[in-house]
């Protein structure tokens, strides 16, 4: 599950899962052929690759997730903090605010969490 990088249609497929799981694999064919314009064929190619990357699993015509959205969202950005800032969450913050600015409200929620989180806590 260390290769977790997912291209802009890999993305809108697995958002399409998440959306509607737990779905029958020819449920999913028919929604990507609506959605994604897919054949049958892709749409079996790109769900094989992401059960081979652990997101998905598809058992007996199902199609459900072995990952969360939220869960691999975690793990993407916990990733990107990694690549990016060396792990310094404070480094990507403040890089972010710099560049965006933080709204009263994104201060407040951040306040909140850090509050939640405080002495290792996880709430």
């Amino acid at each position: 599950m260390d290769d977790l990088k997912l291209g802009v249609v890999e993305t809108r497929f697995a958002e399409l899962v998440w959306a509607k799981e737990p779905i029958r694999s020819g449920d999913l064919v028919k929604l990507c052929a609506k959605e994604l314009e897919w054949k049958k064929s892709t749409t079996y190619t790109v769900l094989k690759k992401l059960c081979d990357k652990g997101i998905f699993q598809n058992a007996n015509g199902v199609v459900t997730s072995l990952l969360s959205q939220k869960e691999f969202q975690s793990r993407q950005s916990k990733r990107f903090v990694e690549d990016t800032f060396s792990g310094s969450l404070p480094a990507f913050i403040a890089a972010f605010a710099e560049n965006n600015g933080l709204s009263d409200r994104d201060i407040s929620e951040i306040r909140k969490m850090i509050d939640a989180y405080e002495g290792g806590g996880k709430k």
